[in-house]
Parts: structure tokens; C-alpha cells; sequence
């Protein structure tokens, strides 16, 4: 028995399916780009500064730049109008 949300796929990728739990908001990013890597890789280069576009932490670690994670903390902070950041500096 397994407990959480996982992606599986056909190997030739025709079907894709969503097992487990369904997914809310926490997770629902990291289900769609898990498609999108396990299934599409020929569009990686394409896809990849789009992604990064809208997603300026993809493919990097927040635990290893400090510098990024205060910035996409920031940025977050703002764009949900928390106030978090202007608190905590």
C-alpha cells in the first residue's frame, strides 16, 4: 500500500494517469511538470526557459542559493500580498 499522489504512464506515453490522492494546490505544479518530464522529453530544451520563465526556481536548488530562495520568497511574499518578507529580512 501506497499513500500519496503518483503519475504513471504507458512506456510508448500514449496514457498518462493520475493515481492516489487528488491533487490540491500543493501539488498540482509538481504533478503537471512530473507529465511533462516523464513523458515529453524531446521538448525539454523548448519547453525549458518558458518553464523557467514561470517558474524562476525550476531545476535549481533553494537549499544550495540562499540568494534565489530570498528572492522567489520575496516575490511570493508580494504577489500574495503577505507582508511576510518586509517583516522578516
Amino acid at each position: 500500500m501506497q499513500f500519496g499522489t503518483e503519475v504513471v504512464n504507458s512506456e510508448d506515453h500514449s496514457v498518462i494517469a493520475l493515481l492516489g490522492e487528488s491533487p490540491g494546490a500543493s501539488t498540482s505544479v509538481s504533478v503537471a511538470l512530473e507529465v511533462l518530464e516523464k513523458n515529453f522529453p524531446e521538448y525539454e530544451t523548448e519547453w525549458m526557459p518558458k518553464i523557467q520563465k514561470m517558474i524562476p526556481s525550476y531545476g535549481k536548488s533553494l537549499i544550495n542559493d540562499t540568494a534565489l530562495m530570498r528572492k522567489i520568497r520575496q516575490q511570493t511574499s508580494k504577489d500574495l500580498e503577505l507582508n511576510y518578507y518586509q517583516n522578516n529580512k
